[in-house]
């Protein structure tokens, strides 16, 4: 339960979205709030609300809602990005107390890294 509100700390980042630590009908795991995110190369990074949601066995989906409305699915394992619901590569970075991830030539997040631990 702990590491649910810290994580929930971490992501939450608007007025809007601290009043909601969870999605309802879920059991309460899943932590809502926004990361910086940039959906085109050059554009500058945008608040794009967010829900992480953990598994239990180290693996965690982060789906970000991009500027246009797209959804993208970001999958971890052991605090690592190991894929998206795409077929464009995907790599990560961290640097520091932020996780760079990229999807393809374009898409960037910046995800704090103690969410993900």
């Amino acid at each position: 339960m702990r590491l649910t509100a810290l994580m929930t700390s971490i992501l939450i980042a608007s007025p809007a979205l601290s009043q909601q630590a969870s999605v309802a009908g879920t059991d309460g795991t899943n932590a809502l709030g926004t990361i910086p995110c940039a959906p085109l190369s050059g554009m500058a990074l945008s608040s794009c609300p967010a829900e992480l949601l953990r598994k239990g066995d180290g693996r965690a989906t982060l789906r970000v809602l991009m500027p246009g409305g797209r959804t993208r699915s970001l999958y971890f394992e052991g605090g690592e990005v190991t894929s998206a619901d795409t077929t464009d590569r995907v790599r990560g970075d961290k640097q520091g107390d932020t996780y760079f991830v990229f999807v393809g030539e374009s898409e960037r997040f910046q995800i704090p890294a103690r969410a993900l631990q």
